[in-house]
């Protein structure tokens, strides 16, 4: 039974490179915003930054700024008082990639995103990954599994996105992303984790 409100809620959500999958996850944003969530928009400097064809990044930073009404955070500077000031309810990553996979499972902090998670654990407090990568099942299936038994990381359910044409790819639903937060507010793992994903396009 998901009991906890979001409503007062201070969510750090984090954003990375997997460009196809942006316009799944800005109407998640916004249903956080309405119920009550207030969002602290973090990118990486990929997600930032680089232009692909799906979209200007300067497009997307200011779209996401003015749906949070809080400027974006897209340096470790501006990202590391997360931890001593306990900024954040819980830090959401979504999507996240392999490369940020694989750099927070070895202990590396050298974006915004990973900077505000590492904050984030400093407290003891709950991170939530919607993974987005075409390694889940080679390269990164080490990393997802080292992740998910560490304590305060939870992921939103996830499957293979495309079994035939990219038989090792792993895609989050990013329509789990408010049910799994609430749940990672209280320290549990929304089940089933493993599930059935629509593709997602990359027309």
């Amino acid at each position: 039974m998901l009991s906890v409100e979001l409503s007062g809620k201070k969510i750090g959500f984090g954003i990375t490179g997997s460009y196809c999958t942006f316009a799944a996850v800005l109407p998640e944003i916004q249903r956080l915003i309405d119920a009550g969530a207030k969002i602290i928009p973090i990118m990486s400097e990929a997600a930032a930054k680089v232009d692909t064809r799906f979209g200007r990044a300067q497009d997307f930073v200011d779209q996401i700024e003015r749906m949070c009404g809080q400027k974006l955070i897209a340096t470790i500077v501006e990202a590391e008082p997360i931890g001593p000031k306990r900024l954040l309810d819980l830090m959401i990553i979504a999507p996240c990639t392999g490369n940020t996979l694989a750099k927070m499972a070895n202990g590396i902090t050298d974006t915004a995103i990973l900077m505000a998670a590492k904050a984030q654990l400093r407290n003891e407090r709950p991170v939530l990954l919607a993974v987005s990568t075409n390694d889940g099942l080679s390269n990164n299936a080490k990393n997802i599994g080292l992740l998910l038994n560490r304590q305060h990381i939870y992921m939103v359910p996830f499957g293979q996105d495309d079994p035939y044409g990219k038989c090792r790819s792993l895609v989050a639903d990013m329509t789990m992303i408010m049910s799994a937060a609430k749940m990672a507010l209280e320290d549990k793992q929304i089940q089933p984790l493993l599930i059935q994903v629509k593709p997602v396009s990359s027309s």
